[in-house]
């Protein structure tokens, strides 16, 4: 197994990890960032692919007139941050407290050059992205209101081990500006989804999936 060490600047005073590509090992740090703080920010240079390793992490664009519009929240395990170009087009933030594994753009690039493993996972993870980015805008092309909370709700529950019970790591703003809606509309389509037992709220972030087929019979619609 091929490693490729990263050079960060006072690396030695951060635990060690890893990112695999294809069986490919790269070697990074891990990094602890806390709830809202700005990981990397849309325009600056695209120096580092990120997964993360625990918490979660929201992508986002800002509109000239400051709006903000959310197009990704990323789970444990999940690579984020890989641009195409030199700059990041997005801007990325922790959700919650998180810890975060850097590693350098440049040592994936030499990976993917080396190694034909590398380079097939390299396009598979392209791959999964731009499919994710397309079904997201067809959610937000084609649904409506009800029809985009429930998808987001089924879309996020395949995301969990558990798949019928989650903790969810955004608020009602960040879905809102995730679904393209306002948080009053996200909140009634919760409270409907309760009132009619296809959900239950213990709490505002706490979600038991008690009737999914009710989701998807609304989703599918």
């Amino acid at each position: 197994m091929r490693t490729q060490t990263l050079n960060i600047p006072k690396a030695a005073q951060a635990p060690q990890d890893s990112i695999e590509f294809g069986g490919v090992t790269l070697r990074g740090v891990r990094m602890r960032f806390q709830r809202n703080e700005e990981i990397f920010g849309q325009d600056e240079a695209a120096e580092y692919v990120y997964r993360v390793v625990s918490g979660a992490v929201r992508t986002m664009r800002f509109s000239s007139d400051g709006r903000r519009q959310i197009l990704g929240f990323h789970l444990p395990g999940d690579i984020f941050g890989l641009e195409l170009g030199d700059t990041h087009t997005l801007s990325a933030e922790a959700l919650a407290s998180s810890e975060i594994v850097m590693v350098r753009r440049s040592a994936l690039d030499k990976a993917a050059a080396d190694d034909a493993r590398a380079t097939r996972a390299l396009l598979q993870l392209i791959s999964e992205q731009l499919t994710t980015a397309r079904e997201h805008a067809l959610v937000l092309g084609r649904k409506g209101a009800g029809e985009r909370v429930a998808a987001f709700l089924l879309q996020l529950a395949d995301r969990f081990v558990a798949k019928r019970e989650m903790d969810l790591p955004m608020s009602r703003a960040d879905i809102a500006d995730y679904l393209g809606l306002t948080i009053e509309t996200v909140s009634r389509a919760f409270s409907e989804f309760e009132r009619n037992a296809a959900i239950a709220l213990p709490s505002s972030r706490h979600v038991v999936m008690r009737n999914p087929s009710a989701l998807y019979e609304l989703e599918a619609a």
